[in-house]
């Protein structure tokens, strides 16, 4: 029997509208999805920096697919 893969939504929470995930990753346990959230993060901060903004009031909230915040 082939064990089903969990898929993770990384959804963006800031005092802006959310940024909500709406494909996901399959990931194979929560602890992948947090490795994946801060290679997320740094991704955007770095391109914040560049840009010259301020994100440092946003977050990533992982949520599964029910979209419940794990």
């Amino acid at each position: 029997m082939r064990q089903r893969i969990p898929r993770f939504y990384f959804n963006v929470v800031s005092d802006a509208p959310v940024v909500v995930d709406l494909e996901g990753s399959e990931l194979a346990t929560l602890a992948d999805a947090r490795r994946e959230a801060v290679q997320d993060a740094r991704a955007l901060m770095s391109q914040a920096v560049l840009a010259g903004k301020d994100i440092s009031a946003r977050r990533i909230h992982i949520c599964d697919e029910l979209g419940g915040v794990l």
